[in-house]
């Protein structure tokens, strides 16, 4: 009977170690995951800041590149403007270059249609100088 009672003693002592060594494995467990969660949402919280930081980046850069773009568009619609003047004047210059040249055309045309003229007339008096002459050679 002492024995057992010993014995139930010794299991009684025992389960009570066992169980503060339990007691204080869980409580060690409880304080690592609860350093692991505030290690956690420390990460998070500058992971998120991290991530507004470079979003705020972003945005900055991408407003600044919608105004270079807006300028660069501004000054391509100018330049646009000032080709489409300056082809109009060169076809306004062409078109009086090709009346210029209709003009001069004509004119060489006419001149060319006196010129056939005073030949032709120049072949008759030829002409009528040989008969002539063939008829003072004849007599």
């Amino acid at each position: 009977m002492v024995f057992e009672r010993a014995k139930g003693l010794v299991r009684k002592v025992t389960l009570e170690l066992v169980y503060e060594v339990v007691d204080e494995r869980t409580k060690e467990i409880i304080q690592k995951i609860e350093e692991l969660e505030r290690k956690r949402e420390e990460d998070f919280k500058y992971l998120n800041q991290k991530i507004d930081n470079q979003t705020g980046q972003l945005r900055g850069e991408i407003n600044q590149l919608r105004q270079e773009v807006k300028e660069e568009t501004g000054q391509l619609r100018q330049e646009m403007g000032q080709l489409r003047q300056e082809m109009a004047q060169l076809r306004g210059e062409i078109k009086r270059l090709d009346e210029k040249i209709d003009n001069q055309t004509a004119q060489l045309r006419g001149e060319m249609g006196q010129l056939r003229q005073e030949i032709t007339q120049i072949n008759h008096r030829i002409d009528t100088v040989i008969q002539m002459l063939s008829e003072v050679l004849r007599k």
